[in-house]
């Protein structure tokens, strides 16, 4: 017993191209160019620029470095003034027999004594505005010298230190021996330093 029809419709079967119809169909496909998809060009959107990152300053850009003022080093206290030798002036008149203004002979004092002496009578000489004095130590001999006390050797060595101690520098102006006719090397010629307002 044969069941229902099958309400399908049946695919037709293509039939085959003729030699006309086959030559017609490669000339048709040979002039068809096929149909490119259009691209889409994406818009370029232009880069974001980059933010600047903050500059990180130093301390030689954010303050210019002030140079420090120099400062001088203070200027250590003038120091006694020199000593200065007889002028040769001054030094052919003593020879000619010119005397001084005063003098002063330490014979038989002792180191103390003569050292107390020898200030006083130069400040007193200074005072009284005196230019040039003499100052006797005496020659002193080799064995003469003390320990400790007097003798004219000692004396005739300790004398000039004491002329250019800081003590009297503000008083001596300077010093050498003096000439054969004020005692030659048993005695010297001092400077004194006039005071202020008076002459040297």
């Amino acid at each position: 017993m044969a069941g229902p029809p099958d309400p399908r419709p049946r695919p037709r079967r293509r039939r085959p191209l003729d030699a006309e119809e086959t030559a017609l169909w490669e000339h048709v496909t040979r002039s068809i160019r096929p149909i490119r998809p259009k691209r889409l060009v994406a818009k370029m959107e232009p880069a974001p620029e980059p933010t600047p990152e903050p500059a990180i300053e130093t301390p030689a850009r954010a303050k210019r470095a002030v140079p420090l003022p120099v400062v001088a080093a203070p200027k250590p206290p003038p120091g006694p003034p020199p000593l200065a030798p007889l002028e040769p002036k001054l030094r052919r008149r003593l020879s000619r027999g010119a005397e001084v203004d005063a003098r002063l002979d330490l014979h038989g004092m002792t180191q103390a004594a003569a050292h107390g002496r020898l200030i006083a009578f130069l400040r007193g000489a200074q005072g009284s505005g005196h230019g040039l004095v003499l100052v006797i130590t005496g020659k002193g001999e080799a064995m003469s010298v003390l320990a400790g006390e007097g003798g004219r050797g000692v004396l005739r060595r300790l004398v000039p230190q004491w002329l250019g101690a800081p003590e009297l520098r503000t008083v001596v102006l300077g010093f050498e021996t003096a000439g054969r006719g004020h005692g030659g090397e048993g005695a010297l010629y001092v400077r004194v330093r006039r005071l202020r307002g008076g002459r040297s």
